[in-house]
């Protein structure tokens, strides 16, 4: 029945009906086929972010924990680690000489901040902005000095 349908129209309207589903199964495969391939690409590029833990970068030895990256975590203090924060700022706190004017605040993604409670320790991290505490850090490599 089509094929009657298809002699009493003009020949390019029976063209066009008959193209349009194969040009559309074909941009679909191109844009699945491109989407394949650049999520290929970018999955085997290296880590451009700042901090990156990969293995050359990372230390772990008895004394020490965290990532050598001196440009990120240009800050450093020393103290003892406590745990709590200041009214949910921080999950932890290094307490140093000269009172509670003077303690630092801590969070981190890198370290496991919970091994050296109640250790006196050198840490490296960023300062970041907290709405209560004077210091917050993140901290990033910690050393025990004692």
């Amino acid at each position: 029945m089509a094929i009657w349908t298809c002699l009493s129209k003009p020949r390019w309207v029976c063209y066009t009906n008959i193209m349009r589903p194969i040009w559309l199964v074909v941009v679909t495969v191109v844009i699945v086929v491109a989407g394949v391939g650049t999520g290929y690409l970018l999955s085997n590029r290296k880590s451009m972010l700042a901090g990156d833990s990969s293995t050359q970068n990372v230390i772990t030895t008895d004394k020490e924990v965290g990532v050598k990256d001196t440009a990120t975590f240009s800050d450093s203090a020393k103290g003892v680690i406590q745990k709590g924060g200041l009214n949910g700022e921080g999950t932890h706190q290094l307490v140093r000489d000269g009172g509670p004017s003077q303690t630092v605040y801590l969070v981190s993604s890198i370290v496991d901040l919970d091994q050296f409670v109640d250790k006196k320790v050198e840490i490296w991290g960023q300062t970041v902005r907290a709405a209560k505490a004077a210091w917050l850090m993140d901290v990033g490599r910690v050393r025990i000095l004692e």
